[in-house]
């Protein structure tokens, strides 16, 4: 399992559309441990762009601050389970908090 998280100053990004850079973590789901870390650079904003794109690196999970319907639903397409309303914490952290199942989200920040 692989999950995405967009990343600002070390901290999940609220404007997930518009981050520069995207956290890619390797997590053995059965062990529910991190095995890896990979920080990219995202693409240029373009609409439509991101689903596909993440979807060839491989992710599966997508750990959010806020997203619109629309994108949440395109990546779905993709096979890409999307978790909206996630703190501005680390990425260790929420992914941590994803595995053990005590990730809070909260409200969806995006209304787009």
């Amino acid at each position: 399992m692989k999950i995405a998280i967009p990343v600002a100053n070390g901290k999940l990004s609220v404007h997930f559309g518009h981050c520069a850079h995207f956290a890619l973590i390797d997590i053995d789901a059965a062990d529910k441990k991190i095995l890896q870390r990979q920080d990219i650079e995202a693409p240029p904003h373009a609409p439509g762009l991101l689903p596909p794109w993440l979807a060839e690196r491989g992710v599966t999970v997508i750990i959010a601050g806020g997203m619109g319907q629309r994108a949440q639903g395109m990546f779905s397409e993709h096979g890409i389970e999307v978790l909206v309303g996630a703190p501005p914490e680390s990425p260790e952290h929420l992914v941590a908090g994803f595995l053990a199942g005590t990730l809070q989200t909260g409200a969806n920040v995006c209304d787009h």
